[in-house]
């Protein structure tokens, strides 16, 4: 991931789409357990929002042992992440990934801006029906080992949110 860029990458075309991660799916290895097609497209900032972390109403995931990220609007604030390129074939093992059927978050358009400026369409998702906690342990390590991907914007998007990340 040394180049944050999308100068080089071709955009999607009718047999894919472009995904906007701002939590545990900036990991490569993570993004890859359920959606192989996933490739790294660019660096990229959503404004006017802001990363928090929760657990959906108010139940500490078994999972991830505390917070979990999400984004919510916010005038004024911004978000950094990474946008993937997928097939479509990975639309429905994504939503699965991010709870949609059971309803934990929902599917959102949001429109990004890459290093260079260009504006981009993407999907995302935004919990509901959560309480604001702590980021769970591993989101913690997410926010080291994605870091230096971001290295050019000087974000991590996991700083986001200074009073939980420690």
């Amino acid at each position: 991931m040394e180049n944050s860029g999308c100068k080089d990458v071709p955009g999607p075309d009718e047999e894919s789409f472009l995904y906007f991660a701002y939590g545990s799916n900036l990991l490569t290895e993570r993004i890859h357990l359920r959606n192989p097609s996933a490739a790294f497209f660019c660096v990229a900032r959503l404004q006017d929002f802001k990363l928090d972390f929760g657990n959906s109403q108010g139940k500490t995931s078994q999972t991830w042992h505390g917070g979990i990220a999400t984004i919510f609007q916010s005038p004024g604030d911004e978000v950094w992440g990474v946008v993937w390129k997928m097939n479509k074939s990975n639309l429905n093992s994504l939503d699965e990934q991010e709870g949609v059927k059971s309803g934990m978050y929902v599917v959102i358009e949001v429109k990004v801006a890459t290093q260079e400026g260009r504006e981009i369409t993407c999907r995302s998702y935004l919990m509901t029906n959560y309480e604001s906690a702590p980021p769970s342990p591993q989101y913690k390590k997410v926010e080291k080992e994605t870091s230096h991907c971001l290295s050019e914007s000087g974000k991590s998007p996991l700083q986001a949110q200074d009073k939980n990340v420690g």
